[in-house]
Order: structure tokens, then C-alpha cells, then sequence
């Protein structure tokens, strides 16, 4: 059942915020997910399977070696992951 109430939905609006904002969409995605995780963390949102599945693919997109600039593979991938678990939300 997903989560409801006046924090579940600032913080589905605070991700999409970030998924939509200026700039490079991984340092997007990395506060998205930031967002996340305290809404999680607070208990506004639940963390469903498929939304952890999908953080974690996200983690592993966003992954770099230090010193290491991430690529635009990178970002599209961001891209992408950020749309589906913004669809996602709804039933966290």
C-alpha cells in the first residue's frame, strides 16, 4: 500500500524536484537519491523491492573511481533509472 500523507508527498515532489533540476543529471541523480533515503530513513515513504532494485542499479551507474569523471553513459543511464523510479513512487 503506498504511503500517504503531507511527507510521502513532499518528498515524491522533492525527488522529482531534483530529477528535473539544472545541471548534470548524475549530481541530480546523487541527491535524489539522498532525498530518498531520509524519506525512507523518516518513514515517509516506504522502500518497496522494486525500488530498492532500482537504487541499486542506480548505484551501480553512478559508480567511479576516484578521480574518475563519469561519462554520458553514465548520465543517460541516471536519466533513465530517475524516470522509472519516479513512476515508481507512486506505490512507495
Amino acid at each position: 500500500m503506498p504511503s500517504e500523507g503531507a511527507a510521502a508527498d513532499a518528498a515524491r515532489a522533492a525527488f522529482r524536484d531534483w530529477m528535473e533540476a539544472k545541471g548534470h543529471a548524475v549530481d541530480n541523480a546523487r541527491r535524489a537519491i539522498a532525498g530518498l533515503e531520509a524519506a525512507f530513513e523518516a518513514g515517509a515513504l516506504q522502500k518497496t523491492p522494486v525500488l530498492g532494485a532500482m537504487l541499486a542499479d542506480l548505484a551501480v551507474a553512478l559508480e567511479q573511481d576516484e578521480g574518475q569523471r563519469l561519462g554520458g553513459k553514465s548520465a543517460e543511464a541516471a536519466r533513465f533509472i530517475l524516470r522509472a523510479i519516479s513512476r515508481e513512487l507512486d506505490n512507495a
